[in-house]
């Protein structure tokens, strides 16, 4: 049951096939942000929804068994509409679907992504697939907040290291794939965030983007050679509590001094969570007292992750005392940039405490190249402080058009109650003019044909076109300097 796409819509569509307006023969609908925290959106996920969903054909058995849960589950099915998909259509849902590139940063409370019908016997098909598609509304969000981090983070570099280009990729790391909610949700959100970042702990987004957005594997190819051509996200070793605490309390020392042993290699980077008993003895007594020779003679970069307490305060305390066993050297701006060790932040890490932590170690003279942070439940399931949920960016999916006896008609909804959710009218085009982007009516666009910034990426069970991970990052990175 969980292959069949009729099934993935909500309950009460079931029955709406009779309650459009009569004689009616097509829809249109449309999906947009309608405001929210950040004002764009990176739009991404919907090739992933395609793939994933539309592009198998519904079957007679799929008919079948949809009508039966739905007799069962006590809504009326619209039996005959989607036996003419499975029969005359050959199973391929007939409509189209037109969306801006994935990748592509898009004010708000413009058109993201329209819908619709192209056979006039399945008008009703086009709002049943809301429920699917406007999932899309998780990908977007987490790319979104992916790259106002990145924009902030890179503006810090920018004031305080010398090769912003060369840092910015791998300056926050998903920590992410426990805190989400399921494989599917770490997957989608992981590779969301993978726009935008090369750094992640969560397999489950570098496996969804070589599945949906990346070449195929040849048939003579090794798994390492595709892999290692390919691979959009990237690791580095490192320890976790139980591997430091499986010592003892009492040989906490022996610990790091195996990880050194395991992993201190020249040119290579690790990391250490170093706050199972006291974090400032690990660092001042430890790391960089018994160990410190130990350290800079292995040639590698060690880099100490705190894992409790208030960050704003224990992540500059913890780069002073680095420092002062360590040293550091001031760079081209003026920062101070520490020898051998770098630290990561991965606990209490949100867009809030990113943006003060930066703050607060920068005023105190240390450089950005200093610091990388790891984000958890924030990244694809927010936090007290930020939420990502389908409102974080007041997401829509409405439909605008309609025609009835052969005459297009507008369709709006218009609350008295609440101004904000105000639809849009009538069939709409995204154009893009000078870097600009506007949400004019289908008549206006006529006249801008050659600027419409959106393409058709679904027609009657085909995929047209699709995005790479590459071509996505490369439309990202033009908006992130721009």
């Amino acid at each position: 049951m969980s292959n069949n796409l009729i099934l993935r819509t909500d309950s009460y569509k079931s029955s709406q096939w009779k309650q459009y307006v009569n004689n009616a023969s097509y829809l249109y609908s449309y999906f947009e942000s309608r405001g929210g925290v950040y004002p764009t959106t990176i739009q991404f996920g919907l090739q992933y929804y395609i793939k994933k969903y539309l592009l198998n054909p519904i079957t007679v058995q799929d008919v079948i068994q949809t009508d039966a849960f739905m007799r069962a589950h006590g809504v009326d099915f619209n039996m005959s509409g989607w036996m003419y998909i499975a029969d005359k259509l050959k199973g391929n849902v007939p409509i189209k679907i037109e969306s801006v590139r994935e990748g592509s940063n898009v004010p708000v409370s413009n058109l993201l992504m329209s819908i619709e019908n192209t056979d006039p016997n399945c008008m009703w098909v086009v709002n049943w697939l809301e429920t699917l598609l406007v999932k899309t509304w998780y990908p977007i969000t987490v790319a979104t907040q992916s790259f106002y981090l990145k924009k902030r983070i890179l503006d810090s570099l920018k004031k305080t290291a010398d090769d912003p280009a060369s840092e910015i990729d791998f300056k926050l790391h998903s920590f992410g794939y426990r805190g989400a909610s399921s494989e599917e949700t770490a997957g989608i959100g992981g590779a969301a965030e993978l726009t935008c970042f090369k750094g992640t702990d969560t397999i489950a987004g570098a496996l969804t983007i070589l599945d949906y957005y990346s070449r195929k594997m040849h048939s003579n190819e090794s798994y390492y050679d595709y892999y290692k051509e390919c691979m959009p996200g990237f690791s580095i070793n490192a320890s976790e509590h139980s591997t430091i605490t499986s010592w003892g309390r009492e040989n906490e020392e022996a610990a790091y001094r195996n990880m050194l042993k395991q992993f201190g290699r020249p040119g290579t980077v690790f990391a250490c969570v170093s706050d199972s008993y006291n974090i400032y003895n690990a660092i001042s007594n430890l790391w960089g007292g018994s160990l410190k020779e130990d350290v800079i003679k292995s040639g590698a970069t060690l880099v100490i992750r705190p894992d409790s307490g208030e960050p704003l305060e224990i992540v500059p305390k913890c780069l002073h005392l680095m420092e002062e066993k360590f040293g550091s050297t001031i760079n081209s701006k003026g920062y101070k940039v520490l020898n051998h060790v770098r630290l990561i932040q991965g606990d209490g890490v949100n867009p809030t405490s990113i943006d003060e932590i930066l703050t607060k170690i920068n005023k105190e003279g240390f450089s950005t190249t200093n610091i990388a942070f790891g984000m958890g439940g924030a990244s694809l399931q927010g936090s007290k402080v930020n939420t990502i949920n389908r409102d974080t960016q007041k997401f829509a999916f409405k439909a605008s058009a309609v025609n009835v006896d052969g005459q297009i008609k507008d369709v709006y909804k218009d609350p008295i109650t609440d101004n904000g959710k105000r639809s849009k009218r009538g069939r709409l085009d995204l154009i893009c003019k000078d870097g600009k982007y506007e949400t004019v009516s289908f008549d206006t666009a006529k006249c801008f044909n050659e600027n419409s910034a959106l393409v058709t990426v679904y027609k009657n069970g085909t995929l047209y076109g699709s995005d790479s991970i590459d071509e996505i990052r490369s439309r990202i990175e033009t908006e992130l300097y721009k």
